[in-house]
């Protein structure tokens, strides 16, 4: 069976190819076929295709004024030069996406029909950087593949499970009534690496206590205890929690209201700020990478230093909250970009929870390590750093979908 993973963001449209055995998933990640990522921000007036087959690497530039030729020219890697690993797009049987907001209608992935689709662009408001590129994505296959079945799976669906005190805003109650609430996201990636902690620690998943610490570019954190989310720290919307790359993260709301009175921003404007502006990005003065905020602090440069130290704080603070949703905790886990790749952010977070018996193995968190254990033997607390497999968590699903004959 032929999965294709189709995973768009803001500004980055990641995807890849899975062949698996029909009456066979594995038990662990299999290489992809094929791997391509689309990228707006790497290069100015232009967007760069990447395209990965074993040793073959292809960079192909992508005329910005017709972004919607981008996706098609990327299918066509599948079937053309040096990267084909098909020999026609009919050979894919089932496409998945990644979809940031599904509300509270979806708990577990579905395939798409024309409701779907309307329902994930009625959606656009409370995911502007994200819907928009999901339904992008699923119209350029539709015109590309035709009626090929496509799955959403949700990044709000794993946080359905949030108990409704957890969810609801101290707000009039007639506003819960019309959907504000906090949704919570990167429910995808909380909910593998919970599994793959289970694994890791060969616990059952309904006998943990866990803090997924998500931090990329996005940042969140959720309590899960029984298998299921309790508390996230994102939203309403992707914009509520943790500092981020450019997000500023939970603020006082009056600022907004006090910014547009004395400095007249307009909606669009706070919108801009908050999340493109904001976060590490805007504190540091740098970049919204927590790679160049590491060499600036080297630097010695004063406001690089301020970002990583407000970064830490908020992290810090944001899993005392989970910990007090827990009630306890086995195991605290680290994951996506930063969170797999930042020493310093795992090690600053850590030391924090000595008093919990928390105790990290430097020498450990110093050797990359990957869905492994690196708190010192007589931690109280395991800390794992688990790479998520958002993608092959997504083609699990359609395989499941597709096998259990659950299309109509």
């Amino acid at each position: 069976m032929k999965i294709l993973v189709l995973n768009a963001g803001s500004s980055s449209q990641k995807s890849c190819l899975y062949s698996i055995e029909e009456n066979t998933l594995p038990n662990h990640p299999p290489k992809p076929l094929w791997t391509a990522n689309i990228d707006w921000t790497v290069a100015k007036n232009q967007g760069i295709l990447t395209v990965k087959v074993n040793n073959i690497k292809q960079q192909i530039p992508l005329d910005i004024a017709h972004k919607a030729q981008a996706i098609p020219k990327m299918l066509d890697s599948l079937i053309e030069g040096e990267t084909k690993v098909i020999e026609q797009l009919s050979d894919i049987d089932v496409v998945g996406h990644r979809v940031v907001h599904g509300g509270i209608k979806y708990s577990e992935a579905t395939q798409i029909t024309p409701e779907v689709k309307a329902k994930i662009a009625e959606l656009i408001p409370l995911a502007p950087n994200h819907n928009p590129a999901h339904i992008q994505g699923i119209e350029a296959i539709e015109k590309c593949l035709g009626d090929v079945p496509q799955v959403a799976m949700f990044d709000t669906a794993f946080h359905q499970t949030i108990p409704l005190e957890n969810a609801a805003y101290p707000l009039p109650f007639e506003w819960l009534d019309k959907g504000i609430r906090r949704y919570g996201f990167h429910g995808i990636s909380h909910q593998y690496c919970a599994n793959r902690a289970a694994e890791i620690l060969n616990q059952p998943l309904s006998s943990l206590k866990l803090i997924n610490c998500h931090l990329g570019n996005g940042c969140s954190l959720t309590a899960i205890k029984d298998g299921k989310s309790w508390d996230t720290t994102m939203g309403f919307t992707p914009l509520e929690g943790l500092m981020m790359g450019t997000r500023s993260g939970s603020i006082d709301p009056a600022i907004l209201i006090y910014l547009m009175r004395e400095y007249s921003l307009t909606p669009d404007n706070l919108n801009t700020l908050l999340n493109k502006e904001s976060g590490l990005k805007g504190v540091s003065g740098i970049s919204a990478d927590v790679r160049a905020i590491l060499q600036g602090m080297k630097e010695n440069n004063f406001r690089a230093q301020l970002a990583f130290d407000m970064y830490i704080h908020r992290l810090r603070s944001q899993i005392g909250a989970m910990l007090a949703v827990l009630g306890g905790l086995d195991a605290l886990i680290f994951t996506a970009g930063v969170g797999e790749n930042a020493v310093l952010v795992r090690e600053k977070a850590c030391e924090a929870f000595d008093f919990l018996g928390l105790k990290l193995d430097k020498t450990k968190n110093e050797s990359s390590p990957v869905d492994q254990d690196i708190a010192t033997q007589d931690s109280s607390v395991k800390i794992l750093v688990i790479h998520t497999e958002e993608d092959w968590a997504i083609a699990q699903q359609c395989w499941q979908l597709i096998t259990d004959d659950k299309y109509l």
